[in-house]
Parts: C-alpha cells; sequence; structure tokens
C-alpha cells in the first residue's frame, strides 16, 4: 500500500514509518501538521492515510478536520484516525459519510501490531474500523442528545439560563416565573436527562455539561 503519514509526534511518526516499511509497504509523505497532510494528499494521493487527530498549532481537532475536509473533496478517501483522544464534535460527521474507508483506533487500546496492520488494511479496501471505546463514546452524546431532545422549550430556556451559572431565584426573576415553577421546571429536567439524586455528584453541573455538549 502506499500511505501518507500525519502525526506531530516525531518519534511516532518515525516508528511508523519503519514498521510499515519492514512490512512492505510505501510511506509517499511523513508529516506533522494538518496543511502539510492536505498537501502530501493531494500530491500522492495514497492508498489509505494515518491521521492523528490533534496536530498543531493547536493540537485540538486539526487532524480530525483535515481528514473531513479531504474526504469531502473527494468521498471514500482512505482514513485512519489514530489518536490518544475520542473527539466527538466532528467524528460522527467523519463517520456518517457511508463512503466507508474510514477508521479511528486509539494509540493506548491497539495491543498487537498485526490488529493495526489489518485495521489499516481493511479501510484500505474500504470498510469502516472503530475502536470500541469510540463507539462507546459517540453512543454516550446520541443518547444525550436524544435526551435533550425531551426538553420542552421552557426546560431548555430553564437549562440555558442554569448554563449561565444562574440561580433558581435568577432564573425565577430572568422569566418572570415562580421560585416553585422553576423548581418543578429543574426538578423535570433531571428526570429527564437521567440524573437522579446523588450524594456524590452534582446533577445541576451534571445537566449543564450535557446542555453544553449538545
Amino acid at each position: 500500500m502506499r500511505i501518507v503519514i500525519a502525526e506531530d509526534s516525531t518519534i511516532l511518526r518515525h516508528g511508523l514509518v519503519e514498521l510499515l516499511t519492514l512490512r512492505g509497504h510505501e510511506v509517499v509523505a511523513a508529516v506533522k501538521d494538518a496543511v502539510a497532510l492536505r498537501a502530501a494528499v493531494l500530491e500522492h494521493e495514497p492508498d489509505v492515510s494515518i491521521v492523528d487527530v490533534r496536530m498543531p498549532p493547536a493540537h485540538t481537532d486539526e487532524g480530525l478536520r483535515a481528514a473531513i475536509a479531504l474526504r469531502g473533496e473527494r468521498p471514500g478517501r482512505a482514513i485512519l484516525l489514530f489518536s490518544q483522544y475520542v473527539e466527538t464534535k466532528y467524528a460522527a460527521q467523519l463517520l456518517a459519510d457511508r463512503a466507508g474507508g474510514v477508521g479511528y483506533l486509539l494509540k493506548d487500546r491497539v495491543a498487537e501490531v498485526s490488529d493495526f496492520l489489518d485495521a489499516l488494511r481493511r479501510v484500505a479496501a474500504g470498510e469502516t474500523v472503530l475502536d470500541p471505546e469510540v463507539v462507546s463514546q459517540l453512543f454516550s452524546v446520541t443518547r444525550r442528545s436524544d435526551a435533550l431532545s425531551e426538553l420542552t422549550a421552557r426546560e431548555r430556556e430553564v437549562l440555558g439560563l442554569m448554563a449561565e451559572g444562574r440561580s433558581n431565584s435568577a432564573i425565577a426573576a430572568a422569566l418572570f416565573l415562580s421560585a416553585g415553577s422553576v423548581e418543578k421546571y429543574v426538578t423535570s429536567i433531571f428526570g429527564k436527562l437521567g440524573l437522579p439524586p446523588s450524594d456524590g455528584d452534582n446533577r445541576r453541573v451534571l445537566a449543564v455539561l450535557r446542555y453544553l455538549g449538545s
């Protein structure tokens, strides 16, 4: 296979080059940022690209967004995301285009070199390969979104004000409601989001986190 590698860690980048070369593959480019990734893919049109999610300059989701852009220009471009992190914000978009030839593996969970090479081969062949932990986290995001969709318009207003850090009394004043009404809305929100009373968790914080992640 002809392969492009995009990995900002010098040691890991060179390690992947050596590993793949020893297995008979041709690494046509090994780069350290998303801009160079795009240039390398357009120049070489590899069979598959191995892409880290977080790369310079901000080390957030540059690699993932570059992968989405590359597949948007030519659907089916084979991309294997290889990262320490699950970035759910754009991962679902990448995996939902149904063109195939995409994978997402977590570096710390690849136990055998043979498993990695098999995943790479399958992605190059047009299959979709996902680490179970990636699936789990994406599913969790979907469940949160579904739960939030059950909230009424007024409950969403209340939750939005909670996200701004307002107390129940401040929410009541902003929405011209009684304190009792706000309390009922808050209780309903907790119920719909599946947040039962707990000594160890602050349900208000958890509810806001789900709102911000929707």
